[in-house]
């Protein structure tokens, strides 16, 4: 028998090629992560090529996970096993590795060829380079080739089952459940037995290989984290934003309607809502993004609750529709999962830096509401916030993920119907009076919602200025000002909670504030410093647009404000223009997101200075 060593937290990180199905191991060994019980945070990160150069650099795909018997915020910062299927994924990894961690490689892969293409002028397995790891060369290739021999594939149909071994062994190493992966591979290859057994074979076989091999003597288990009660599964930023897209149809009793342009890292949503037509879900693939947004603002217009979904790029090309969503004042889903720009950018990497085009990128005086999510999970709640204000102020509604939400993943607790908030709307019934169309509800300063074809309900829609309650087309100067102004009265209304503040002592100086996908980092690293006696104050802001009323009492209640952005600066900006309040502002953008260490360091040097 092999010992066991308890352990309270590992990260591990598969790299290869992009060709290596790394994002599949990944999330295979997070999916029996999550069914083990531990707490988890996950990272892919994959090139932007459908096929990546094989063995270069650029082309090397990976998937980070962070699981522990506790409660965890990140992917983590560094590694503590490296699986590198080739000498591109070790030279591309290595540096983030932590100190005397573990390195599981293919060794096969080791070919002079490869090794040049990596730029390694020799074999880093034998020139001591490697000497502060624990390093297991492994033959995974030809160990697979020989385990799957009997199914008849070809010799490179075989060797791509090495990720599968992969996988096994290091389900053996972690102690990691293992059925339902063999029932996830049935599935998957159901059509295809050869390939089927031949998988689930390389599976079982990495498992014996860790089991009786004697390059590892220990094996590792980590207890399943002590979550609060109920019922959790495994949920991505982009199919968490999807259930919360369905539940908002629901809970407003309106058809969901779709209109998108396939576009990364956002073409995930579009992907999941079409599968769902069971639930009055309807799904249209346009030609572009213009024809995407113009769909779904047609849609709502026709009493439905209309969303489209994007990225940056896409963004720009919607925004005139967007305008006109702000001037005939109907309900829009916006979403926008941020990826790394300017223009195509690095499109599958993470970024923050559309919060100045969501909130001003259009002509004209446009406002919008703008919702932020902070993780994976919390995209369903972002999403459902964002429809509750689109359909109960009639208005476009901006709602940020980004790549690194929007990939990764995290346990979630499925909610209860009961517990979801009723957004239930009413559209206008005809009515003894002429129909205003423009006319407002004095709390909420939203207009009337007519289904078009209402006896007694006709009235002009547009782009153009329209006349204060009747809606007809107006040129007069102070009917343009007042309508101006009814619009941003509209939006700065919106009802949104107070900014919460966690100062456990009460007495911080220093508040370090973010936004969307910086909250898990910032808060890892909040930890760090007051693990370590520092005493500082952590707030996140969903609602960018408007600000919680609270917002400029609390930044002025700290002598100190650090702002870490994935952007050089934006939200800082916008505090200073608001609220005139000197912040420290901390941007990166770097396609990665923020690591907890790093943002540690930066707010014990504002304790320092």
């Amino acid at each position: 028998m092999k010992q066991v060593q308890q352990l309270d937290r590992v990260i591990v990180r598969f790299a290869g090629d992009s060709g290596d199905g790394m994002q599949l191991t990944g999330g295979r060994f997070a999916s029996e992560t999550a069914r083990f019980g531990n707490d988890l945070a996950t990272f892919p990160d994959f090139p932007a090529e459908i096929r990546a150069p094989a063995g270069t650099l650029p082309g090397v795909s990976s998937f980070q996970l962070h699981f522990a018997d506790h409660d965890i915020l990140t992917p983590g910062d560094a590694p503590d096993v490296l699986v590198a299927m080739n000498p591109a994924a070790l030279r591309a990894n290595l540096a983030d590795l932590a100190r005397g961690g573990r390195i599981i490689v293919d060794t096969f892969e080791f070919t002079p060829r490869n090794l040049a293409k990596a730029g390694y002028a020799a074999n880093p397995l034998g020139d001591g380079s490697l000497d502060g790891y624990a390093v297991h060369a492994i033959d995974l290739t030809s160990l697979t080739v020989e385990a799957v021999r009997p199914y008849g594939l070809s010799r490179k149909d075989a060797a791509r089952a090495k990720n599968m071994f992969a996988l096994g062994l290091l389900s053996w190493l972690f102690g990691r459940p293992v059925a339902a992966t063999v029932e996830f591979l049935e599935r998957r290859f159901a059509d295809r037995p050869g390939v089927r057994d031949a998988n689930i074979t390389a599976f079982r076989t990495g498992w014996n290989f860790g089991e009786t091999t004697e390059d590892f003597a220990v094996s590792y288990q980590v207890r399943p984290a002590p979550l609060p009660a109920g019922r959790y599964r495994n949920i991505s930023g982009n199919l968490a934003l999807a259930y919360g897209l369905i539940a908002a149809s629901r809970q407003s009793g309106l058809p969901l309607f779709l209109g998108a342009y396939p576009i990364t890292p956002a073409s995930d949503i579009l992907h999941e809502l079409s599968r769902h037509k069971s639930f009055g879900v309807r799904t249209f693939q346009a030609e572009d993004e213009i024809a995407g947004v113009g769909a779904a603002l047609g849609a709502s217009y026709g009493g439905a609750l209309g969303v489209t979904v994007t990225s940056g790029p896409g963004v720009a090309l919607k925004s005139e529709t967007i305008g006109l969503g702000v001037a005939v004042e109907l309900p829009l889903v916006v979403v926008d999962v941020q990826r790394a720009g300017p223009s195509t950018g690095m499109p599958t990497k993470t970024e923050q830096a559309d919060l100045l085009m969501a909130l001003f990128g259009r002509n004209g005086e446009s406002p919008v509401p703008v919702v932020a999510a902070k993780s994976p999970g919390d995209c369903f709640d972002a999403a459902l916030e964002a429809a509750r204000i689109a359909l109960k102020y009639r208005t476009p509604v901006m709602l940020l993920s980004d790549g690194y939400l929007a990939n990764g993943s995290e346990p979630w607790r499925i909610p209860r119907i009961d517990d979801l908030p009723d957004i239930s709307v009413e559209f206008a019934a005809p009515q003894d009076d002429d129909f205003l169309p423009f006319s407002r509800d004095p709390g909420t300063l939203a207009r009337p919602w007519a289904i078009p074809g209402t006896p007694g309900l006709e009235h002009r829609i547009g782009g153009i200025e329209k006349a204060d309650g009747t809606g007809v087309i107006s040129y007069d100067p102070d009917n343009h000002h007042r309508m101006v102004r009814l619009r941003q009265a509209k939006i700065d209304g919106i009802d949104v909670p107070d900014l919460g503040v966690d100062d456990p002592t009460g007495d911080a100086r220093v508040l370090v504030l973010g936004w969307g996908s910086t909250y898990g980092p910032i808060a890892a690293a909040v930890r760090r410093v007051r693990k370590a006696g520092g005493r500082v104050a952590q707030a996140h802001l969903r609602h960018l647009n408007p600000f919680p009323a609270n917002t400029g009492e609390v930044l002025r209640a700290y002598d100190r404000v650090l702002v870490p952005e994935l952007n050089l600066g934006q939200l800082a900006l916008l505090l200073r223009g608001r609220y005139l309040v000197d912040t420290i502002s901390y941007g990166r953008v770097r396609g990665l997101p923020f690591k907890a260490e790093e943002l540690a360091g930066v707010i014990e040097e504002v304790f320092a200075s």
